[in-house]
């Protein structure tokens, strides 16, 4: 089975006219538009195609994270547009329940302490809507001003607390960018790479030792400065190696160059890489050697001489399974 860990939602036309009314209003109108099953069925069917494609049998999908408008005031922008794409999430699953599983946008806003709102969503979405996993936003700022303190911080135990209670990983990605300096593309290697070291730099993992954390899009900078990295462990006296260290997170191959891929496989390790292209997205363009889109990343892994066939199991499906234990669920 090949299992894509990291993919999100195609909204329908309604969605983004309801996007579209909570920005000009303010958070008004308060009622999501009543979308048609067929609206929803046919985005749905055209990514089922696209996996088709590629030979993806699994999709976890999420809402797409540069539009989840985390810096917009009131939070009641952000609050009713994420509580409509996990939704719209929660019925493209229940359509194609082979196909796709659900992964949670929260209501992050600005400086807000996800304890009481981004809590209150996840358990909503898992208990209620069967989700597997859920985003986590480093800067909910967007830029726009200074972030929140690093993931290692006790800021975000609540909403630690709350994953190790769900049994939930979630995937580190950033949003949208509200700098002129900084894409949101750049932002998202930039919030990755800061996220890692915040999180290996403090005791995140000792007081929640079962939390599972997968960053995205290769890590950010971090697999290509190990160096740097393991000079800054010793350098703070830490006992054990940055490598080790290394092993606490996972990591997705969203990156899509396969020297990149490679190098990333031997510095986290095969266990610890999950099979993820966020296809159809940044990378669904087409790269004038290979004759495919960037983003079709089941041949990169293939191609890669070093890798063993069970290897290639794991990072296909094995890893995703021991992660996400939901999705594998019977009950």
């Amino acid at each position: 089975m090949i299992i894509d860990s990291h993919a999100h939602v195609v909204m329908p036309p309604q969605s983004f006219r309801f996007m579209a009314e909570l920005i000009g209003g303010r958070g008004n109108p308060a009622v999501p538009p009543k979308i048609a099953d067929e609206a929803v069925r046919k985005v749905a069917e055209e990514i089922v195609g696209i996996m088709d494609s590629v030979g993806t049998d699994l999709q976890f999908i999420s809402p797409r994270p540069y539009l989840q408008m985390h810096s917009v005031k009131p939070v009641r922008v952000t609050e009713l547009w994420t509580r409509h794409c996990n939704d719209i999430i929660a019925r493209v699953v229940a359509m194609f329940p082979d196909r796709f599983r659900g992964v949670a946008g929260l209501p992050q806003f600005m400086h807000e302490s996800p304890a009481e709102r981004c809590v209150a969503e996840l358990e909503r979405c898992v208990n209620q809507l069967g989700f597997v996993g859920c985003l986590i936003n480093p800067d909910p700022t967007e830029g726009s001003d200074l972030p929140p303190p690093g993931l290692g911080d006790p800021f975000w135990h609540p909403l630690y607390e709350a994953m190790t209670r769900l049994d939930v990983p979630a995937l580190i990605h950033s949003a949208g960018s509200c700098s002129a300096r900084e894409s949101y593309t750049l932002k998202f290697i930039n919030e990755e790479s800061i996220a890692v070291v915040s999180l290996l730099g403090s005791d995140a993992f000792e007081k929640f030792p079962d939390l599972k954390i997968v960053v995205a899009h290769g890590g950010g900078a971090i697999p290509y400065q190990m160096g740097r990295f393991r000079s800054w462990s010793v350098r703070r006296g830490d006992k054990v190696t940055f490598d080790e260290q290394l092993k606490k997170l996972y990591f997705d191959t969203c990156n899509y160059s396969q020297d990149s891929i490679e190098l990333l496989l031997k510095v986290a390790g095969v266990p610890n890489v999950l099979f993820g292209t966020e296809k159809p997205g940044t990378g669904s363009a087409r790269d004038p050697i290979s004759g495919r889109d960037y983003d079709d990343m089941k041949p990169v892994i293939e191609n890669i001489s070093w890798l063993t066939a069970q290897d290639r199991t794991d990072i296909f499906e094995c890893n995703c399974r021991r992660l996400y234990t939901r999705a594998f669920r019977k009950d």
